[in-house]
């Protein structure tokens, strides 16, 4: 049997998520089934299995690839600051999830999963994981900021990181509910509330 490269295995992997992304913004979670999925992605039950053992396991790795982005973004700020504020963070991440919502409906996607983890302990604890990643790097940019000054001091960095990471899914809420020009001033309006 040939050796099949990882290349081949990432484009068969993202192509059932392709799928799993269409269908589920068509259908709901619910309303889908596994063989909705082997038919929304042109394959055999086996090929399908071969990367997901579930319905629950796409649901998790389209969230873990929509959230991904915004952590490595984070750790990216609270790294390299260059001057920019934890308003410049908040947008730029609004801008990533903007992006992210114009190519494959993270929006809508994010709230299904959102709902989805409420009845699914599992999803839960890895979504939970996920935004406590979130959280934590913009609890250090919160720590610069407050050293430098420009965040109140008397607050714990994770306090204010969380109120700061519950924008994001306020972002996403508006998206999904109300389309990407309603929401388009949003990232200038993060720059405004916390400037550099």
């Amino acid at each position: 049997m040939p050796k099949v490269s990882d290349e081949y295995r990432d484009a068969r992997r993202e192509q059932i998520l392709a799928a799993a992304r269409r269908v589920f913004r068509r259908n709901g979670f619910h309303a889908t089934s596994m063989q909705d999925l082997f038919a929304e992605a042109q394959l055999s039950s086996g090929a399908v299995y071969r990367y997901f053992r579930s319905k629950d396991e796409m649901v998790l790795a389209i969230a873990e690839d929509g959230i991904r982005g915004v952590i490595a973004l984070m750790a990216s700020v609270a790294r390299d600051r260059d001057g920019r504020s934890i308003g410049e963070a908040l947008a730029a991440a609004t801008e990533l999830v903007r992006e992210k919502d114009e190519q494959d409906g993270l929006a809508g996607l994010g709230i299904q999963v959102w709902g989805e983890a409420l009845r699914n302990p599992d999803l839960r604890e890895s979504f939970a994981t996920m935004l406590r990643g979130i959280k934590t790097e913009i609890a250090e940019v919160v720590r610069q900021d407050q050293a430098a000054g420009r965040l109140p001091a008397g607050v714990p960095p994770e306090d204010l990181a969380g109120v700061l990471v519950a924008v994001l899914p306020g972002v996403i809420l508006q998206l999904a509910m109300f389309g990407p020009k309603e929401s388009a001033g949003l990232p200038d309006a993060l720059r405004a509330l916390w400037p550099a």
